[in-house]
């Protein structure tokens, strides 16, 4: 567990899931990445979803809901989810947070593995899953989601997110700033204007990388995702953010790594790396 200010921090851990290795990497051979991030048979690779827990005296914040429940077997076949050990809510029941306790729910951006848990299906209708949080997102990525591109179209499933709409309990996030622990970073190179979460007290800086640094082994620049649409603007984003990363001695939370919580990062004549790997927060 961690302390930011007034907030603890907690690690809510969402199950497993799947997806191609090489579409994940991009255009790094299959003998350089399989290396920490072994495939199988069918070329997948594992990714967890790694939501966190802020609790204040006056809030229960949840970053991130990951892939959710409720998918069909077909669904869940391709994608090789695995929640036998945990989910979402049971996670939260370990902690001893019902989802009515929480009060807000931050989503760096709506692909159906970062969104997928915000809504229910009951009787029929689906509805927030939070019953008593705001979910804050980004307007200009709300909007972009109900007209992208035919690239990631298919990462966008709306009934998994536009119900908040039609229940009135999606803010739009246009100013960085949340709070004072609680910022937000935009970046456009995976999707448009993806929210990274930016934690800091003004001694300890955190950043929730989601999906500009999915694992610890894609800190390297050139490792990107085959689903960045812009990806000369994901090695852009990524030269800044790590570079201050390093200038300012930040921990960066991986949201997919299933084994590596966080990292420090480093940056040597061969570019940037890890400096030193953490399972859990700390």
């Amino acid at each position: 567990m961690l302390k930011i200010g007034k907030y603890t921090v907690e690690e809510i851990k969402t199950g497993t899931f799947a997806l191609d290795g090489g579409a994940m990497f991009g255009i790094i051979p299959k003998p350089l990445w399989e290396k920490t991030n072994p495939a199988d048979e069918k070329n997948r690779i594992q990714l967890g979803a790694r939501c966190l827990l802020l609790q204040s005296d006056s809030k229960k914040i949840l970053i991130e809901t990951g892939i959710g429940t409720g998918w069909d077997d077909k669904f869940k076949s391709i994608y090789k989810l695995d929640q036998s050990e945990n989910d979402l809510f049971k996670s939260l029941k370990e902690k001893g947070v019902d989802p009515s306790q929480i009060t807000d729910v931050i989503l760096t951006h709506l692909h159906f593995d970062h969104v997928g848990g915000a809504v229910l299906k009951e009787n029929r209708k689906i509805i927030p899953a939070f019953p008593n949080a705001k979910y804050h997102v980004q307007k200009e990525h709300y909007e972009y989601s109900l007209n992208s591109s035919d690239k990631d179209k298919g990462s966008f499933i709306t009934d998994r997110f536009v119900p908040l709409a039609e229940e009135g309990v999606l803010n739009f996030t246009n100013d960085a700033q949340f709070d004072d622990e609680i910022s937000f970073i935009k970046v456009y190179g995976h999707t448009i204007a993806q929210q990274l979460i930016y934690l800091s007290d003004g001694n300890k800086t955190y950043l929730y990388a989601a999906d500009l640094v999915p694992f610890y082994s894609q800190i390297p620049v050139v490792y990107l995702m085959g689903y960045d649409i812009q990806p000369l603007k994901t090695i852009e984003e990524k030269k800044k953010y790590l570079t201050l990363a390093v200038e300012e001695d930040w921990k960066l939370i991986f949201g997919h790594d299933p084994n590596i919580a966080m990292a420090t990062v480093q940056q040597t004549e061969r570019g940037f790396s890890h400096k030193e790997l953490f399972t859990e927060l700390k």
